[in-house]
């Protein structure tokens, strides 16, 4: 039987509450393996599992129960060890990595920011810091709209000027908050956002980072910025002792990134 891995924390943790279930239907109870001065939160995996509802909600539940107590290092939903033996195997082996990220997570969350452009508003830009694409489309609009060729080359060079954009308002905006985080985590590209990245914040001083993002919405008025959190650290705790199997883990928002 496959093990499902919720999370790691130290020995000395309080633990969840009795009879606690996690993932699957029914829910399958809430184990803890114990290696030295570590544990890990599993259960049996069970077969087929797909980021459903239910099944991202019951992850989230097992991690904010075990939060509540004490500092835990979460894993991503779908994370899945060949057995007991191979995730006590790696709390073994990486057991210095893990008591650092305890250590260094305790009483901190993930805020996780993405962001893209608000079209007309980007345009508007763009056409106003451009001289040469400002001149090209009114050449063009005078003519009557352009040759095809000429309307062609007015969308080569909005398009590349979207792009220059892009690439600086993703700039402009990780710095405008990271001075309010502990660490950042940029995330993987993904289709239709210029940025997706990850903050490592004190809950003590959550009240900051958010008002960092709201200046940031009036600073860049032309981006649409989107804020998840706060969430478990899910992108500062790497490597972990299983991986996400199959499509159970992709794109899903508990493990945000």
């Amino acid at each position: 039987m496959s093990t499902y891995v919720y999370g790691i924390t130290s020995a000395s943790h309080p633990g969840l509450p009795e009879g606690m279930g996690g993932v699957g239907d029914p829910s399958l109870p809430v184990r803890v393996l114990r290696e030295g001065e570590l544990v890990a939160l599993v259960s049996d995996a069970p077969e087929g599992l797909r980021p459903k509802r239910r099944e991202l909600l019951a992850h989230q539940n097992v991690l904010s129960e075990a939060g509540a107590a004490g500092c835990v290092l979460p894993m991503r939903f779908g994370s899945v060890a060949p057995d007991d033996d191979a995730v006590t195997g790696v709390l073994a082996e990486r057991a210095e990595h893990y008591a650092e990220r305890l250590r260094a997570l305790d009483g901190r969350v993930e805020y996780n920011v993405k962001a893209n452009h608000v079209e007309d508003a980007v345009l508007h830009h763009v056409m106003a810091g451009n001289p040469e694409i400002r001149a090209l489309a009114e050449a063009n609009r005078r003519s009557g709209g352009g040759s095809y060729e000429q309307k062609i080359q007015l969308g080569e060079m909005v398009a590349a000027a979207v792009k220059d954009k892009e690439a600086e308002d993703a700039v402009a905006l990780e710095r405008a908050l990271e001075t309010a985080a502990d660490a950042v985590s940029v995330g993987p590209e993904s289709t239709g956002w210029l940025a997706n990245v990850s903050y490592l914040v004190r809950r003590e001083t959550a009240e900051e980072f958010l008002a960092a993002v709201e200046q940031a919405r009036k600073d860049l008025p032309h981006l649409e910025v989107r804020l998840n959190g706060p969430l478990p650290p899910y992108s500062f705790v790497e490597p972990g002792p299983a991986e996400p199997a199959g499509t159970a883990a992709g794109g899903t928002e508990t493990g945000a990134g």
